[in-house]
């Protein structure tokens, strides 16, 4: 049963394919926003994926982040994320980051919980041209 409260966290090393640079959402050697934002939804996901059917997952669907400060190549970043709010099928989190300095980002994200099959066969579906409800 997913509840507030559950907690998340996921730690990793700034790599030369994290840095704004690398990924076009800037110029420095730092890391980016993108990258930060892929480690606060993967803490979220790692918060509740385990407590879930095998025939369900979550999907991101909401991002509200600010990314308070830079960090460089080489240092750890480390995401917390907690569950807030679970209504039915929709799944809010605070969600926090922090290098071995100082917070480097905070903000919302919300996922949904869906049917992964479903999901895919809808995705498919639009290849056919075919409109989907």
């Amino acid at each position: 049963m997913l509840s507030a409260g559950l907690i998340g966290e996921l730690t990793t090393t700034v790599e030369p394919s994290t840095l704004a640079s690398s990924v076009g959402s800037g110029g420095l050697d730092v890391l980016s926003t993108p990258s930060l934002i892929a480690l606060m939804e993967n803490a979220a996901r790692s918060a509740v994926e385990s407590l879930l059917p095998p025939d369900r997952t979550t999907v991101g669907v909401r991002v509200d982040v600010r990314h308070l400060a830079a960090t460089p190549p080489g240092d750890q970043v480390r995401a917390r994320a907690e569950l807030v709010e679970v209504d039915g099928r929709r799944l809010i989190f605070h969600v926090e980051a922090f290098d071995s300095h100082e917070k480097i980002g905070e903000g919302t994200h919300e996922r949904m919980v869906v049917d992964p099959a479903r999901l895919l066969a809808r995705a498919q579906a639009k290849r056919g041209g075919a409109p989907t409800q």
